[in-house]
């Protein structure tokens, strides 16, 4: 077990003095009550980019009280402490909800903030989205980086395949409205879902949309031009015709369907 961060070993230079400064007010906040901590998300998947990506964090306690949840939020806002991502999304979860495999969002606290983030600061679950929270578990589970306490893949369940097909089936719901999504997001996390759909493995955004264009000749334009606009900063994306990003995410939907299929869900 790790005692103490080691951000440096595992995350981009950019980001490791915060994510060491974020460990240790976490553990000054929650003490003993504390169980972990994982980067998720992009910084697990190796696909962090400096400007566009957000930090994603996981934190595992037991029960803390609401008025320690709202300290630890107070702790890590933007810019008490200077995110120096696009913004930080962290999750708090108990530690045996983590360990649970769930089609819940079952959150304590989920924390945005930062200089591209809508601040939020959100205590109770009940009646949001969960297909997030069950999709950024899963990434957990197979490559959350640890930087406090046990492995990821021991303190974090994997979602049953059913739950997990029907949070990205929700996910690309969610895409295809595009309402607060970047273009070339929404088209990347569609590559996204369909390589995870084909392989079982969560892939980084562009590894996936190189798998798509390879595959997949008639949305090689569109899945190159996302992986362009992806790389540039988020207030540089580049527009990508909405009647192909809604053609393509329906296509998305219909391999996901028979993939779902496969898994009774």
């Amino acid at each position: 077990m790790s005692t103490e961060p080691e951000p440096s070993r595992a995350v981009p230079s950019e980001v490791r003095a915060y994510l060491t400064e974020l460990v240790r007010r976490t553990r000054a906040v929650c003490g003993p009550r504390l169980t972990g901590i994982a980067a998720v998300g992009s910084l697990a998947l190796g696909d962090y980019r400096h400007g566009r990506s957000d930090v994603d964090v996981t934190v595992m306690v037991e029960k803390l009280p609401t008025a320690a949840l709202r300290e630890l939020a107070h702790a890590l806002a933007h810019p008490r402490l200077p995110c120096p991502a696009a913004g930080l999304e962290l999750v708090v979860y108990t530690a045996d909800f983590a360990r649970t495999p769930s089609g819940e969002a079952g959150y304590l606290l989920d924390l945005n903030t930062g200089a591209q983030l809508p601040e939020r600061a959100a205590f109770d679950p009940a009646g949001g989205p969960s297909f997030w929270y069950v999709i950024d578990r899963s990434v957990a589970h197979q490559a959350g980086i640890t930087l406090y306490g046990p492995p990821a893949a021991e303190v974090i369940a994997a979602p049953r395949p059913t739950d997990l097909t029907a949070a990205i089936r929700t996910s690309l719901r969610e895409h295809a409205d595009g309402k607060g999504h970047l273009a070339d997001n929404r088209v990347l996390n569609g590559c996204r879902s369909l390589a995870y759909c084909r392989t079982g493995r969560w892939s980084a955004k562009r590894d996936a949309a190189a798998q798509v264009a390879a595959a997949e000749k008639e949305f090689r334009p569109l899945v190159e031009a996302a992986v362009r606009s992806f790389e540039r900063p988020r207030a540089a994306a580049l527009p990508l015709p909405d009647p192909q990003v809604r053609a393509f995410l329906a296509w998305v939907r219909g391999r996901v369907e028979e993939y779902a299929g496969t898994v009774g869900g």
